[in-house]
């Protein structure tokens, strides 16, 4: 997981950062981004996609990440802005101000999948380099872990919705609950399962 970092340590990359964001594929919710860069001297034992650890580890990860790291940043695109620019753009201007944020400022940086010529900044898009680089590993986790607990304080103002459980991904609980009492100011309207919610709705009223 930390091949990647020692050959830029080598090659005299002092501050690598990794980014990656969570919550493309949700109905409801922002799209979230974060920016890690590690310490070389401290190793965190157990960094790997977010999605490949159980809750409790993420959340044990979460917290040495964000106590051991040189810096990180995360920056949250809201549903009205997603739906204006589209999830892609969206997902890319988070991780890039997550990475702008940052201090002290990366000479170096491993995107999972995302290319970020906008940066001015050498980089590396890695394909699902959250399982292949220990930095973009760990930005996963923080990322996944912020927005996940984001989506369990909004299932406290929308108790009907199910949030704390699907985190406003579609599952069927979700697309019962919208159509039962449809679309909030959290769902992505861009999105076809609210976009149909709003339009029956529309042609009950005409």
């Amino acid at each position: 997981m930390y091949s990647y970092e020692n050959k830029l340590l080598k090659e005299g990359h002092l501050y690598i950062a990794g980014c990656d964001e969570v919550g493309r594929g949700p109905l409801a919710g922002p799209v979230v981004a974060a920016a890690v860069i590690l310490n070389p001297d401290i190793f965190i034992e157990g960094l790997n996609d977010s999605k490949k650890l159980s809750e409790k580890k993420r959340i044990a990860l979460d917290i040495e990440i964000r106590e051991k790291a040189l810096a990180y940043k995360i920056i949250y695109i809201y549903p009205k802005e997603i739906d204006k620019i589209n999830i892609y753009q969206a997902s890319k201007k988070a991780m890039i101000e997550a990475l702008k944020a940052l201090d002290p400022k990366p000479s170096y940086v491993l995107s999972d999948a995302m290319p970020l010529e906008e940066l001015c900044i050498p980089f590396e898009s890695i394909i699902k380099g959250d399982s292949k680089s220990a930095t973009i590993a760990a930005a996963s986790i923080i990322a996944k872990v912020e927005r996940d607990n984001y989506m369990v304080e909004m299932s406290k103002i929308y108790p009907n919705y199910g949030f704390e459980k699907h985190k406003g991904y579609p599952t069927k609980q979700h697309v019962e609950a919208l159509n039962k009492y449809g679309v909030l100011d959290i769902h992505r309207t861009s999105y076809k399962p609210v976009a149909d919610v709003i339009n029956k709705q529309m042609k009950l009223e005409i």
